[in-house]
C-alpha cells in the first residue's frame, strides 16, 4: 500500500477554528454498475458510491441535496449516496468487510480516530497520491487548507490519510426555560462540570427530569473531551514509547462522576438518539453533544434553546478533542478515483461547504469560507448557538487514535467500560483497570 507523507504533526491545534472559523441520502437504491470495477471508458459516465454517516436529524437531506447538484450539474460523474448506521464504527465495519468481499466504497467519511487504523489494515489511497492524478489543480489542498486543519487526517506515522472535512467541537446545548424554573440564570449558564451537577440536582429535585445527558454514540469523543480536560489521556509519548493510562485517576474521577450521575439520577443513560430526544421534548436540562447536531437540535427543540463552552473540572484548562470526519478514498480503479476526487473537491466547494455547515452546524475546513460575506459569515455571526463552538478554538486538540491491527478492539474496551459505568455493574475503577489491562494486551 501506498501511503503519503505531508506535514509534521502537532498533537495541539491552537489555530484549528480560528482560520475557518458526526440520514438518508434520498438514494438508497443499488449503485449504478460495480463500486470497485474497472475503468468505465471514455465518454461513458462514472457511477461512484459515497459512503456517509449523517442520518436525517443530522444533514441527511443537505448530504442528498448537495449529491442531487453535482449530479447535475456533471455529464460523466454519478455520485451514489449510502448512509451507513451507527456512525464512524458502523462505516469502518461494514468498509471491512465491503473490502473484504471485492466491493469497497469508493470515497468515504472515516472518523478521525479511526485514521492510524485504516492507515495499517485497510487498502486505501492516501489523499495527496488522489490530488496529485489533478493536472489543472495539483496543489488543491496546500493551496486551501491550514496545515493544521489537513493534520487532523494523519494517521500515527505522519501518512495524511484523507481529507478533512467534518469539523466539530463539542459544546453544552441548554434549555433556558428550564433554568428559569428552577432558579438558575439562563444568562450564566454552568461554566464547571462542578456546576453542571449543582444545576443537574435542582433540575432532578424541582421538576423531576434530569439535568444531564452526555452524548453516548459508539466512540468515546465525549468522554475524551473530559477526560482531557481533566488533565487525563488515553496515551501519554510517542511511537514505541506510548503507554496507556486510562486508568489513571484523572481518567478513572471523570468516568465515576458520570456513573454517579446516573445512579443519582442527575443524568440520563441512553443511545444518543434517545437522549437527543428527551431533551428536545423538554425532559432533559443540559446535553452535551457535538457542534455538527446544532441543525437537527435546534429543530427538535420547543423551548429557548442556548449554547455556551465545553464545561472546565475547576481551574482546569479546558482541552477538547476535534470531532467529525475525513474523506478517504478506497477504489483502486484509476478513472473511479478521479472522479471521487472531483466529487471531493466539489464537497470542499464554498457552495457545497455553506449548505452543509448551515444544515448540520459543522465548521468549514477550508480558508476562507467562513471569512466570505456572501457566504457562511453572515450566517456564523448571526447564529448565536455557533458562538460556544468558535469561542473554544484554541482550546481544540487532535483526537486520539489507537494504532496497529488491534486498534478497534482497543477502542471497543473503553466502550464497554464506559456501558459496565453507567448500567451500574461495576466501579469507575474497576472497570478502568480492567480496559487499561485489555488495551495493553491489544497493543502489544
Amino acid at each position: 500500500m501506498r501511503k503519503a507523507r505531508f506535514w509534521s504533526v502537532s498533537m495541539l491545534i491552537p489555530a484549528l477554528l480560528l482560520a475557518v472559523v458526526g440520514c438518508s441520502s434520498g438514494t438508497n437504491g443499488s449503485p449504478q454498475g460495480n463500486s470497485n470495477g474497472g475503468s468505465q471508458g471514455s465518454g461513458q459516465k462514472i457511477t461512484i458510491e459515497y459512503w456517509h454517516v449523517n442520518s436525517n436529524d443530522w444533514g441527511g437531506n443537505e448530504v442528498k441535496k448537495i449529491i442531487d447538484t453535482f449530479n447535475e450539474t456533471n455529464e460523466n460523474i454519478q455520485v451514489v449516496g449510502k448512509y451507513i448506521p451507527n456512525q464512524y464504527q458502523g462505516v469502518i465495519q461494514q468498509a471491512q468487510a465491503a473490502i473484504a468481499g471485492g466491493h469497497p466504497p469508493d470515497v468515504a467519511m472515516m472518523g478521525y480516530n479511526y485514521l492510524s487504523y485504516v492507515n495499517g489494515n485497510l487498502p486505501y489511497t492516501p489523499i495527496m497520491e488522489v490530488a496529485a492524478m489533478d493536472k489543472e489543480e495539483p496543489n488543491f489542498i496546500q493551496d486551501n487548507f491550514l496545515p493544521n486543519i489537513v493534520e487532523l487526517s494523519k494517521a500515527d506515522d505522519g501518512t495524511i490519510v484523507g481529507l478533512s472535512y467534518g469539523l466539530s467541537n463539542p459544546v453544552l446545548y441548554y434549555n433556558a426555560d428550564m433554568l428559569k424554573e428552577v432558579g438558575w440564570d439562563p444568562d450564566s449558564p454552568p461554566k464547571t462540570w462542578e456546576e453542571v451537577m449543582e444545576l443537574s440536582e435542582k433540575v432532578r429535585d424541582q421538576t423531576g427530569n434530569y439535568g444531564l445527558y452526555i452524548q453516548e454514540p459508539p466512540d468515546n469523543w465525549a468522554q475524551y473531551a473530559l477526560v482531557k480536560s481533566n488533565g487525563g489521556d488515553w496515551q501519554e509519548g510517542d511511537g514505541g514509547n506510548r503507554k496507556v493510562v486510562v486508568d489513571s485517576p484523572e481518567v478513572v474521577e471523570v468516568y465515576q462522576m458520570m456513573g454517579d450521575m446516573v445512579k443519582n439520577k442527575l443524568a440520563f443513560h441512553a443511545k444518543q438518539e434517545e437522549g437527543q430526544q428527551a431533551f428536545g421534548n423538554g425532559k432533559i436540562a443540559m446535553l452535551y453533544t457535538t457542534i455538527g447536531r446544532m441543525k437537527g437540535i435546534q429543530e427538535q427543540s420547543n423551548f429557548d434553546l442556548r449554547t455556551t463552552t465545553s464545561p472546565t473540572f475547576g481551574n482546569k484548562p479546558r482541552s477538547i478533542p476535534a470531532g467529525g470526519n475525513s474523506l478517504v478514498v478506497f477504489t483502486k480503479d484509476p478513472d473511479k478515483q478521479k472522479a471521487a476526487w472531483e466529487f471531493i473537491k466539489y464537497l470542499q466547494s464554498p457552495e457545497a461547504l455553506t449548505r452543509w455547515v448551515e444544515g448540520t452546524g459543522y465548521l468549514p475546513p477550508r480558508e476562507g469560507v467562513a471569512e466570505d460575506p456572501n457566504g457562511l459569515k453572515p450566517f456564523l455571526e448571526s447564529n448565536p448557538l455557533m458562538k460556544a463552538a468558535i469561542e473554544q478554538k484554541d482550546s481544540t486538540v487532535q483526537w486520539a487514535n489507537f494504532p496497529g491491527e488491534n486498534g478497534l478492539q482497543a477502542e471497543q474496551a473503553l466502550i464497554d467500560a464506559r456501558d459496565q459505568i453507567l448500567n451500574g455493574t461495576s466501579s469507575a475503577q474497576d472497570a478502568m483497570t480492567k480496559a487499561a489491562e485489555r488495551i495493553r494486551e491489544l497493543l502489544k
